[in-house]
């Protein structure tokens, strides 16, 4: 009889099989002091176990990523609300025939962005197509809020180029479900914004930020500011959609009231093609 141990093998029951088997005892999760703590959902919820529940959500993202080999990520950032092109038609027939017409008006001015989605979407698969032959090391990922609108486009296009790709959805009443592009076994829900920024950063090699609301200026002016006080190493932070930004946000008039520094300036930069937003990010690590 063969008595070699393996290094690897488990000394512990496994948290799930002790789960299972006290589901197939038929005790039922009622609050109950004497049941397994990680089995007490009760337990787990209280505010004085806040702590783990951000350790977990730190945890479990981080396992997957890694035993997928996805150590280099692009983040891309945008609203929510911009459709494909065609998308936006079917949506904007459908309140005209219904006769709904503040819905068509808020329709049509949203479907001006429609072209980002589908610049967002050619961007993800450039990235995607470029990973496709390298080494697991020097491969990078489409990293997103797994949301819709933008989010969705950049998945889509790395979906198509045919690279795995990362949804990091946040648990919003909103909230629509993950899109269908984010590759199944990478896609995340969180409770907890300030562990999903985490994760956008830990493996960030680049940001594209495409027009938004405040999650996107959120999500970006944290990443600009991690990188401005160096708490970050520098990456390529790409602006696109110069129109838009140079509207949106006046930085010329923040460098004269000495708010920020000359120099901050040039922590990103603006594109208006998906070519010159992979461009920038090829030139930064002379890829």
């Amino acid at each position: 009889m063969n008595k070699t141990h393996n290094l690897h093998d488990k000394r512990l029951a496994d948290a799930w099989a002790t789960l299972q088997t006290h589901a197939d005892s038929g005790l039922p999760l009622d609050p109950d002091p004497s049941r397994i703590a990680f089995a007490d959902p009760e337990f787990l919820l209280r505010r004085e176990t806040r702590g783990i529940r951000m350790q977990l959500e730190l945890m479990k993202p981080d396992l997957e990523m890694r035993k997928h080999g996805i150590e280099n990520t692009v983040v891309v950032f945008g609203s929510a609300r911009f459709r494909s092109e065609e998308e936006s038609r079917a949506l904007i027939a459908q309140a005209e025939a219904a006769g709904d017409a503040p819905l068509a008006e808020r329709l049509h001015k949203l479907a001006r962005g429609s072209h980002y989605y589908e610049q967002a979407r050619a961007f993800g698969k450039l990235v995607a197509e470029y990973s496709n032959d390298k080494d697991p090391e020097d491969k990078l990922f489409i990293c997103t809020g797994g949301g819709p609108g933008i989010m969705q486009a950049a998945n889509r296009g790395s979906y198509e180029g045919g690279g795995l790709n990362v949804g990091l959805a946040i648990a919003l009443p909103m909230e629509e479900a993950a899109n269908p592009y984010v590759t199944p076994a990478l896609s995340f829900k969180f409770h907890y914004f300030a562990i999903r920024k985490m994760h956008f950063m830990m493996r960030a090699k680049a940001l594209v930020a495409f027009p938004g609301g405040f999650g996107t200026m959120d999500e970006l002016f944290e990443i600009i500011t991690l990188v401005q006080t160096r708490k970050s190493k520098p990456v390529p932070i790409v602006l696109f959609g110069s129109d838009y930004w140079k509207q949106l946000v006046n930085f010329d008039f923040m460098v004269d009231e000495g708010v920020i520094s000359p120099g901050d300036v040039n922590l990103f930069e603006y594109v208006d093609a998906p070519a010159d937003a992979w461009d920038a990010i090829k030139r930064f690590y002379k890829l």
